[in-house]
Protein backbone atom coordinates (compact mmCIF):
# COMPACT_ATOMS: atom_id res chain seq x y z
CA UNK A 1 0.00 0.00 0.00
CA UNK A 2 1.05 3.91 -0.83
CA UNK A 3 2.28 5.78 2.11
CA UNK A 4 1.49 9.45 2.86
CA UNK A 5 4.66 11.26 2.25
CA UNK A 6 5.69 13.01 5.92
CA UNK A 7 6.67 16.40 4.63
CA UNK A 8 3.31 16.73 2.67
CA UNK A 9 1.26 16.33 5.82
CA UNK A 10 3.16 17.92 7.64
CA UNK A 11 2.60 21.14 5.87
CA UNK A 12 -0.71 20.36 4.98
CA UNK A 13 -2.11 20.46 8.33
CA UNK A 14 -0.04 22.97 9.04
CA UNK A 15 -2.13 25.00 6.80
CA UNK A 16 -5.19 23.60 8.26
CA UNK A 17 -4.34 24.36 11.25
CA UNK A 18 -3.90 28.05 10.85
CA UNK A 19 -6.86 28.68 8.83
CA UNK A 20 -9.40 26.86 11.93
CA UNK A 21 -7.07 28.28 14.86
CA UNK A 22 -6.92 31.91 13.34
CA UNK A 23 -5.09 33.62 16.51
CA UNK A 24 -5.97 30.96 19.02
CA UNK A 25 -9.42 28.92 20.52
CA UNK A 26 -11.01 31.73 22.47
CA UNK A 27 -13.74 29.44 23.71
CA UNK A 28 -11.58 27.24 25.23
CA UNK A 29 -9.11 29.62 26.63
CA UNK A 30 -11.70 31.07 28.14
CA UNK A 31 -13.56 28.02 29.85
CA UNK A 32 -10.87 25.35 30.50
CA UNK A 33 -8.42 25.14 32.95
CA UNK A 34 -4.64 24.96 31.18
CA UNK A 35 -4.18 21.58 33.14
CA UNK A 36 -7.06 19.83 32.21
CA UNK A 37 -6.87 16.26 30.16
CA UNK A 38 -9.46 13.97 28.95
CA UNK A 39 -9.85 11.41 26.82
CA UNK A 40 -11.91 11.30 23.37
CA UNK A 41 -13.55 8.20 21.75
CA UNK A 42 -13.44 8.69 17.32
CA UNK A 43 -17.14 6.70 16.85
CA UNK A 44 -18.65 5.67 13.26
CA UNK A 45 -21.81 6.82 13.16
CA UNK A 46 -22.51 4.97 9.61
CA UNK A 47 -20.89 2.09 7.63
CA UNK A 48 -18.01 2.52 5.51
CA UNK A 49 -14.02 2.24 4.95
CA UNK A 50 -11.93 4.75 7.35
CA UNK A 51 -8.98 6.00 5.70
CA UNK A 52 -6.86 9.47 6.91
CA UNK A 53 -5.20 8.06 10.40
CA UNK A 54 -1.71 9.38 8.98
CA UNK A 55 -3.32 12.93 8.87
CA UNK A 56 -5.16 12.30 11.98
CA UNK A 57 -1.89 11.68 13.89
CA UNK A 58 0.03 14.50 12.18
CA UNK A 59 -2.95 17.10 13.23
CA UNK A 60 -2.42 16.12 17.03
CA UNK A 61 1.62 15.82 17.05
CA UNK A 62 1.33 19.74 15.91
CA UNK A 63 -0.59 20.85 18.70
CA UNK A 64 0.93 19.10 21.31
CA UNK A 65 3.49 16.00 20.48
CA UNK A 66 2.18 14.43 23.93
CA UNK A 67 -1.16 13.25 22.89
CA UNK A 68 -1.74 9.84 22.46
CA UNK A 69 -3.93 7.97 20.03
CA UNK A 70 -4.39 4.53 20.03
CA UNK A 71 -6.49 3.03 16.61
CA UNK A 72 -8.63 -0.25 16.41
CA UNK A 73 -9.68 -0.10 12.85
CA UNK A 74 -6.90 1.02 10.80
CA UNK A 75 -7.06 2.50 7.71
CA UNK A 76 -9.03 0.27 4.79
CA UNK A 77 -10.88 -1.22 7.96
CA UNK A 78 -14.38 -1.94 6.81
CA UNK A 79 -16.51 -0.72 9.42
CA UNK A 80 -20.48 -0.54 10.80
CA UNK A 81 -22.22 2.57 13.04
CA UNK A 82 -21.14 2.69 16.70
CA UNK A 83 -17.92 1.21 15.93
CA UNK A 84 -15.38 2.62 18.12
CA UNK A 85 -12.33 3.46 15.37
CA UNK A 86 -9.95 4.97 18.12
CA UNK A 87 -8.92 6.57 21.43
CA UNK A 88 -7.28 9.61 21.73
CA UNK A 89 -6.21 11.33 25.17
CA UNK A 90 -3.88 14.41 26.44
CA UNK A 91 -5.21 18.10 27.41
CA UNK A 92 -8.01 19.00 26.71
CA UNK A 93 -7.20 22.18 24.98
CA UNK A 94 -5.30 20.54 22.23
CA UNK A 95 -7.79 17.57 21.68
CA UNK A 96 -10.40 20.51 20.92
CA UNK A 97 -7.81 22.79 18.82
CA UNK A 98 -7.61 19.59 16.56
CA UNK A 99 -10.61 18.35 16.69
CA UNK A 100 -12.81 19.69 13.60
CA UNK A 101 -9.77 19.58 11.24
CA UNK A 102 -8.89 16.12 12.18
CA UNK A 103 -12.52 15.22 11.76
CA UNK A 104 -12.53 16.82 8.49
CA UNK A 105 -9.80 15.12 6.78
CA UNK A 106 -10.87 11.92 8.57
CA UNK A 107 -14.28 12.19 7.13
CA UNK A 108 -13.86 13.24 3.84
CA UNK A 109 -11.01 10.41 3.20
CA UNK A 110 -13.12 7.84 4.58
CA UNK A 111 -16.06 8.69 1.99
CA UNK A 112 -13.83 9.05 -1.20
CA UNK A 113 -12.22 5.40 0.23
CA UNK A 114 -16.22 4.51 1.52
CA UNK A 115 -17.42 5.11 -2.40
CA UNK A 116 -14.13 3.53 -3.90
CA UNK A 117 -14.95 0.30 -2.51
CA UNK A 118 -18.63 0.12 -3.33
CA UNK A 119 -17.46 0.89 -6.42
CA UNK A 120 -15.15 -1.75 -6.79
CA UNK A 121 -17.04 -4.51 -5.11
CA UNK A 122 -19.80 -3.94 -7.99
CA UNK A 123 -17.65 -5.27 -10.60
CA UNK A 124 -15.41 -8.21 -8.69
CA UNK A 125 -16.65 -10.47 -11.42
CA UNK A 126 -15.09 -8.38 -14.16
CA UNK A 127 -11.73 -8.57 -12.66
CA UNK A 128 -9.51 -7.36 -15.59
CA UNK A 129 -11.46 -3.57 -15.02
CA UNK A 130 -9.66 -1.47 -12.49
CA UNK A 131 -11.33 1.90 -11.27
CA UNK A 132 -9.58 4.77 -11.27
CA UNK A 133 -9.72 8.72 -9.75
CA UNK A 134 -9.16 11.78 -12.01
CA UNK A 135 -7.65 15.28 -11.39
CA UNK A 136 -11.26 16.51 -10.47
CA UNK A 137 -9.90 16.96 -6.68
CA UNK A 138 -9.68 19.99 -4.29
CA UNK A 139 -6.95 22.01 -5.08
CA UNK A 140 -4.25 20.88 -2.69
CA UNK A 141 -5.49 18.25 -1.46
CA UNK A 142 -5.25 16.31 -4.45
CA UNK A 143 -2.18 13.42 -2.63
CA UNK A 144 -4.59 12.88 -0.27
CA UNK A 145 -7.77 12.02 -1.86
CA UNK A 146 -6.25 10.00 -4.41
CA UNK A 147 -3.96 8.29 -1.31
CA UNK A 148 -7.67 7.54 0.06
CA UNK A 149 -9.21 5.76 -3.74
CA UNK A 150 -5.86 3.76 -3.17
CA UNK A 151 -7.25 2.54 0.56
CA UNK A 152 -10.34 1.33 -1.02
CA UNK A 153 -9.42 -0.61 -3.42
CA UNK A 154 -9.05 1.39 -6.68
CA UNK A 155 -6.57 3.13 -8.97
CA UNK A 156 -4.85 6.49 -9.64
CA UNK A 157 -5.26 8.28 -13.00
CA UNK A 158 -1.85 10.72 -13.52
CA UNK A 159 -1.43 12.98 -10.59
CA UNK A 160 -0.73 16.38 -12.72
CA UNK A 161 -0.18 17.43 -15.97
CA UNK A 162 3.41 16.17 -16.48
CA UNK A 163 2.86 12.30 -15.75
CA UNK A 164 1.66 11.11 -18.79
CA UNK A 165 0.17 12.56 -22.14
CA UNK A 166 -3.54 12.68 -22.10
CA UNK A 167 -4.71 14.61 -25.80
CA UNK A 168 -8.06 15.42 -24.82
CA UNK A 169 -11.12 17.04 -27.11
CA UNK A 170 -9.57 21.00 -26.38
CA UNK A 171 -5.99 19.89 -27.48
CA UNK A 172 -7.37 17.80 -30.76
CA UNK A 173 -9.28 20.91 -31.54
CA UNK A 174 -5.99 23.42 -31.12
CA UNK A 175 -3.96 21.43 -32.94
CA UNK A 176 -5.94 19.93 -36.15
CA UNK A 177 -7.38 16.19 -35.19
CA UNK A 178 -6.13 12.85 -33.70
CA UNK A 179 -3.43 12.08 -35.84
CA UNK A 180 -1.55 15.15 -36.20
CA UNK A 181 -1.85 15.46 -32.02
CA UNK A 182 -0.41 11.95 -31.74
CA UNK A 183 2.34 12.08 -34.34
CA UNK A 184 3.16 15.91 -33.06
CA UNK A 185 3.64 13.93 -29.34
CA UNK A 186 5.03 10.95 -30.50
CA UNK A 187 8.43 12.61 -32.06
CA UNK A 188 8.93 14.25 -28.90
CA UNK A 189 7.90 12.10 -26.07
CA UNK A 190 10.80 9.62 -24.47
CA UNK A 191 10.14 6.02 -25.24
CA UNK A 192 8.98 5.27 -22.18
CA UNK A 193 5.80 7.19 -22.05
CA UNK A 194 2.70 6.45 -23.51
CA UNK A 195 -0.07 8.27 -25.36
CA UNK A 196 -3.74 8.00 -24.46
CA UNK A 197 -6.31 10.01 -26.30
CA UNK A 198 -9.89 10.66 -25.94
CA UNK A 199 -11.73 10.08 -28.73
CA UNK A 200 -16.26 10.43 -28.81
CA UNK A 201 -16.52 8.77 -32.21
CA UNK A 202 -15.88 5.58 -34.11
CA UNK A 203 -13.81 7.88 -36.65
CA UNK A 204 -12.34 8.94 -33.72
CA UNK A 205 -11.35 5.56 -33.03
CA UNK A 206 -10.02 4.73 -36.01
CA UNK A 207 -7.72 7.36 -36.24
CA UNK A 208 -6.21 6.88 -32.95
CA UNK A 209 -5.69 3.22 -34.11
CA UNK A 210 -3.98 4.15 -36.84
CA UNK A 211 -1.73 6.41 -35.19
CA UNK A 212 -0.53 4.35 -32.60
CA UNK A 213 -2.23 5.32 -29.66
CA UNK A 214 -0.88 3.45 -26.67
CA UNK A 215 -4.66 4.06 -24.97
CA UNK A 216 -8.23 5.20 -25.81
CA UNK A 217 -10.40 6.88 -23.70
CA UNK A 218 -13.76 6.18 -24.62
CA UNK A 219 -15.74 9.26 -23.60
CA UNK A 220 -19.65 9.42 -22.94
CA UNK A 221 -20.53 6.74 -25.41
CA UNK A 222 -23.32 4.95 -24.88
CA UNK A 223 -22.74 1.10 -23.86
CA UNK A 224 -23.58 0.07 -27.35
CA UNK A 225 -21.09 2.45 -29.03
CA UNK A 226 -18.58 1.61 -26.65
CA UNK A 227 -18.97 -2.43 -26.93
CA UNK A 228 -18.58 -2.09 -30.43
CA UNK A 229 -15.52 0.33 -30.20
CA UNK A 230 -13.90 -2.42 -27.50
CA UNK A 231 -14.36 -4.76 -30.46
CA UNK A 232 -12.82 -2.27 -32.95
CA UNK A 233 -10.21 -1.47 -31.26
CA UNK A 234 -9.39 -5.65 -30.36
CA UNK A 235 -6.74 -5.18 -27.72
CA UNK A 236 -4.50 -2.75 -29.79
CA UNK A 237 -4.55 -0.62 -27.22
CA UNK A 238 -5.81 -0.12 -23.91
CA UNK A 239 -9.10 0.60 -23.60
CA UNK A 240 -10.70 3.16 -20.79
CA UNK A 241 -14.50 4.67 -20.42
CA UNK A 242 -15.11 8.02 -18.55
CA UNK A 243 -17.74 10.25 -18.43
CA UNK A 244 -20.94 10.10 -15.96
CA UNK A 245 -19.78 7.00 -14.48
CA UNK A 246 -21.86 5.98 -11.09
CA UNK A 247 -23.11 3.25 -9.19
CA UNK A 248 -26.27 2.77 -11.21
CA UNK A 249 -24.22 2.28 -14.49
CA UNK A 250 -20.60 0.68 -13.64
CA UNK A 251 -21.76 -2.62 -14.23
CA UNK A 252 -23.18 -1.94 -17.85
CA UNK A 253 -20.10 -0.33 -18.48
CA UNK A 254 -17.52 -2.46 -17.35
CA UNK A 255 -19.68 -5.23 -18.97
CA UNK A 256 -18.76 -3.52 -22.02
CA UNK A 257 -15.06 -5.04 -22.06
CA UNK A 258 -13.21 -1.75 -21.46
CA UNK A 259 -10.22 -2.06 -19.05
CA UNK A 260 -10.36 0.90 -16.80
CA UNK A 261 -13.30 3.14 -15.71
CA UNK A 262 -12.06 6.63 -14.38
CA UNK A 263 -14.94 8.22 -11.89
CA UNK A 264 -14.22 11.67 -11.36
CA UNK A 265 -17.20 11.53 -8.50
CA UNK A 266 -14.44 9.69 -6.48
CA UNK A 267 -13.20 12.72 -5.22
CA UNK A 268 -15.42 16.18 -6.86
CA UNK A 269 -18.40 15.22 -5.27
CA UNK A 270 -18.35 12.08 -2.51
CA UNK A 271 -20.31 12.19 0.60
CA UNK A 272 -18.34 12.55 3.44
CA UNK A 273 -18.56 9.10 6.37
CA UNK A 274 -19.83 10.07 9.63
CA UNK A 275 -17.94 10.36 12.16
CA UNK A 276 -17.90 11.90 15.71
CA UNK A 277 -15.28 12.80 18.55
CA UNK A 278 -16.51 12.33 21.84
CA UNK A 279 -14.69 13.60 24.81
CA UNK A 280 -14.83 13.27 28.94
CA UNK A 281 -12.82 14.45 31.00
CA UNK A 282 -10.09 12.77 33.64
Amino acid sequence: MIALPKQVCTELVRIALAEDLGAGDITSELTIAKEATGTGRFISKASGVICGWTIVKEVFQQLNPGIFLDIYHPDGSTVAAGDLLAVISGPVKDLLGGERVALNFLQHLSGIASYTRKLVDLITDFPQVRVVDTRKTIPGLRIFQKYAVRIGGGYNHRFNLADAVLIKDNHLLACGGVQTAIKKVRAAIPHTMKIEVEVESEEQVREALKAGADIIMLDNMSPDLMTKMVKLINQQAIVEASGNITAENIRTIAACGVDIISVGSLTHSVQVLDISLKLTTD
